[in-house]
């Protein structure tokens, strides 16, 4: 049966997308849903809970205000605690129940914005698509109405990271090291969407020179800004030596030709080595891979990715399992174990959007430690 996990995990749910990516943004997320998402939002999709305050409600919907359409109700809590707290923006998503009762989020929101004067937007996330749509829709808002029309240029050479989350990156200190990265070469980092950044940063981001896409989820946004300000994007999460040294020339070259590039590798699909994971990131370990190791892999994208990509995508397990019937060697998340073959090696690269908390002390800094993860897959292969 499609659409079934007996065996893997799933994905972190797009409601929990939402709210990671607007986290550290001062607003405030409302989950429409009966007090179910917010737990597992908190205990298993953000790593950032325990250590740094973020506004992130539930309306605590009853089953007569789903069966009754009262929304009434809801928007009352929504505009009192938006009063009390006078967050700079609103962001309204939805979970299960409110999808099946034909909620109008958009509607909601005018609501709300009219009452206190806040700037409040509504997402059609509904709790059945991965963590990749919430974190894209939030990103697309945010380039659409935050970034201010004509920001201040910066002299010199700038950029924007954005796709940045604990969702996938966690927080090993990867969006640190990228930063440092950049800075040594000579790029000030403007906004890194959306950690360790704040929202009148990502105001500014229209003065870059040059977008960097580390994940699928920060190419919508990349795409505004692309048609709002021309500015171009450079697809990659960088690491490893030779990598990171053609990311720098590429965003250069980039900023000149005012043209957007894919930096990640092509796939293979007859390779019997394969990664299983989002698609920017695998596609950037990939061709790390291949630059230093001369390693041909086949990717496998469970979540959103680009058709021109070339990514196998695949969301369950009758979709996967047929794909990993020839593989000698699968790079993946952990849960992803129990559908290889028994005779594949496995190498482990926990994902927090498919494992969580589980693995989380073993989620690399891919710039820190590619050489560590190189190492160890050339063990495997050899």
């Amino acid at each position: 049966m499609k659409q079934v996990a007996s065996q893997i995990s799933t994905y972190t749910a797009d409601i929990s997308g939402l709210c990671s990516a607007l986290y550290e943004l001062g607003g405030m997320t409302v989950m429409h849903d009966a007090s179910g998402c917010n737990s597992t939002f908190n205990t298993h999709d953000e790593p950032r809970w325990y250590d740094m305050d973020s506004a992130v409600y539930i309306t605590a919907m009853s089953e007569m205000d789903a069966v009754m359409g009262d929304d009434e109700k809801s928007i009352k809590d929504i505009v009192r605690a938006a009063q009390e707290l006078k967050p700079r923006f609103v962001a309204i998503g939805g979970t299960p129940i409110p999808m099946m009762i034909g909620t109008d989020f958009d509607a909601i929101a005018r609501v709300v914005t009219k009452r206190t004067g806040i700037p409040a937007f509504g997402f059609n996330t509904n709790g059945m698509h991965p963590y990749t749509v919430g974190v894209s829709k939030a990103f697309k808002m945010l380039a659409e109405n935050f970034v201010i029309k004509e920001p201040k240029k910066r002299e010199g050479k700038s950029c924007n990271i954005i796709g940045l989350t604990p969702i996938d990156f966690s927080i090993t200190g990867y969006e640190k090291s990228l930063k440092v990265m950049l800075e040594n070469n000579g790029y000030e980092v403007i906004s890194g969407w959306a950690m360790g950044t704040d929202l009148d940063e990502i105001g500014e981001s229209g003065a870059a020179d040059v977008n960097i896409v580390v994940s699928w989820s920060g190419l919508p946004a990349a795409k505004v800004l692309k048609k709002r300000f021309g500015t171009p994007y450079v697809v990659c999460c960088p690491m490893g030596e030779k990598l990171c040294k053609e990311f720098i020339e590429t965003l250069d070259k980039a900023s000149e030709s005012r043209e957007c590039v894919n930096l990640i590798a092509e796939n293979d699909r007859d390779s019997d080595i394969v990664i299983i994971g989002e698609s920017v990131i695998s596609g950037s370990l990939a061709k790390a891979l291949k630059d230093e190791c001369g390693i041909n892999i086949k990717i496998i994208c469970p979540v959103d990715t680009e058709r021109k990509f070339g990514y196998i995508k695949a969301e369950d397990e009758v979709e996967l399992i047929p794909l990993l019937e020839n593989a000698k060697i699968v790079i993946a998340d952990p849960l992803y174990r129990p559908i290889c073959p028994k005779e594949a090696k496995f190498f482990d690269l926990p994902h927090f959007a498919f494992s969580g908390r589980i693995w989380k002390n073993s989620i690399p800094d891919f710039i820190k430690e590619f050489d560590n993860i190189k190492a160890n897959i050339l063990e495997i292969i050899n």
